[in-house]
C-alpha cells in the first residue's frame, strides 16, 4: 500500500495558506479520483482509500499540525518508507514550481523532521511545492501562514496533483521526475 501524506495545518484559519499546499494537493487528487476524505473517530488524520490499477493507496492529511506530522506514524507502524509519498511546501522554490525527489534530509523543514523521526527513515518520495521566499521584513512564520491568492500558487498545486496522480496510476518515479521537475505553471 502506498501512503500519501499531504502536510498542512487543520482548521479554516490555515486553509488557503502557503503551508497547506500538501492538504490542497491531497484534496485535488481525491477529487480527481472521485473519493471523499473522511475522519475516523479518535484518529489524528483525514483519509481516502484509492484502488488504482490493482494497487491500494491511502491519501492522508495529518491533523497534528505541521510540526508534529510524524505523530500519525503510530497508525501506520507496518508502513514501508519506500512506499510513502509526502507533499509539502518549499520556500527555496519559486511560487508555482514543483520538485520531486526520492529520499534526503529534512533540510530544516519541521514537518519532514517529525516524519523522519517518528517513521525512523527518510527514503520516501517528496513532492515539494514552491511557495517562494518571504519579502524583506516579513518573517518566515508570517510568510508560510499567510493566505495565498496568486494564480501561480494554484498552478503549483495543480502540477503537484498531476504528478501525484501519475505516480498513483503507476508511472515510474524517474519518468515523473523528468516530466515535472522542469515545469512551471502558467504565469
Amino acid at each position: 500500500m502506498k501512503l500519501i501524506l499531504g502536510l498542512g495545518n487543520p482548521g479554516t484559519k490555515y486553509e488557503q495558506s502557503r503551508h497547506n499546499v500538501g492538504f490542497a494537493v491531497v484534496e485535488q487528487s481525491a477529487a480527481f479520483f472521485q473519493v471523499c476524505l473522511k475522519k475516523r473517530c479518535f484518529r489524528l488524520y483525514r483519509y481516502a482509500k484509492l484502488s488504482v490499477g490493482g494497487s491500494s493507496n491511502l491519501l492522508v492529511q495529518p491533523l497534528t499540525y505541521m510540526n508534529n506530522s510524524g505523530n500519525i506514524a503510530k497508525y501506520f507502524r507496518k508502513q514501508a518508507c519506500n512506499d510513502m509519498i509526502v507533499i509539502l511546501d518549499q520556500m527555496d522554490l519559486p511560487l508555482g514550481m514543483i520538485r520531486i525527489k526520492e529520499g534526503g534530509s529534512s533540510a530544516g523543514h519541521n514537518g519532514l523532521k517529525s516524519l523522519i523521526e517518528k517513521f525512523g527513515c527518510s527514503d520516501f518520495v517528496r513532492i515539494y511545492v514552491g511557495i517562494g521566499r518571504p519579502a524583506p521584513g516579513v518573517s518566515v512564520v508570517d510568510h508560510v501562514l499567510s493566505q495565498e491568492d496568486d494564480p501561480r500558487f494554484e498552478s503549483g498545486v495543480k502540477l503537484a496533483s498531476e504528478a501525484l496522480c501519475a505516480l498513483v496510476e503507476g508511472t515510474n518515479i524517474k519518468e515523473v521526475i523528468r516530466a515535472y521537475n522542469t515545469r512551471v505553471g502558467p504565469l
